[in-house]
């Protein structure tokens, strides 16, 4: 068992969708295969599925896995447990990929090459300006500013937001990174 089952076995609801996904719907496509990665309680899956995708769910806690399919309503979501930093997951292709608060460098080329022509790409996670103790404090899995533009250069920009410290400190997004980009259609 893993630290992160420890912290999924008593979970009594799905995780909460990253707000970067629950604001843009509409960029969804009407249909496709989408992977929620590094998806913990599924909130991200879940709320894809809702949205008429075709959804799988990757995680290394087989816990979380384990009450995301007992959370799951409709029709099942395909899970599949994975160490993202221990193994190389399998390439398939999806149309969307959805990454919140989970920060591993060398996937990068994995998820760009695993997007299909026109795929979206929506990422949120913590950047190392952040204003609170909020998610993790190791640099390890902080981004640098910009960097999240860096990892994924060879997609196509949709939106980008990264607002650190500038303005009303008490508004807005303030720990996070959020970016939406598009692989190229062939």
């Amino acid at each position: 068992m893993n630290k992160w089952d420890d912290r999924y076995l008593s979970a009594k609801q799905s995780g909460s969708a990253c707000s970067l996904l629950e604001q843009n719907l509409h960029l969804l496509p009407q249909q496709g295969k989408a992977l929620d990665l590094a998806c913990g309680l599924g909130g991200n899956a879940l709320l894809l599925q809702a949205q008429g995708l075709e959804v799988e769910a990757w995680d290394s806690s087989a816990a979380a896995l384990q009450k995301l399919s007992e959370f799951t309503v409709d029709k099942p979501i395909t899970t599949r447990c994975i160490d993202l930093e221990a193994e190389t997951p399998p390439l398939q292709q999806f149309d969307v990929i959805v990454i919140a608060h989970y920060l591993y460098r060398p996937l990068s080329h994995w998820i760009i090459s695993s997007l299909a022509p026109g795929g979206l790409l929506f990422y949120q996670t913590y950047h190392d300006q952040k204003l609170t103790e909020q998610g993790p404090s190791s640099p390890q899995f902080l981004l640098k500013p910009g960097e999240l533009l860096s990892l994924f250069n060879g997609l196509q920009l949709v939106l980008y937001r990264e607002e650190g410290a500038c303005g009303n400190l008490n508004l807005g997004e303030r720990n996070l990174a959020m970016m939406v980009a598009q692989k190229p259609p062939m």
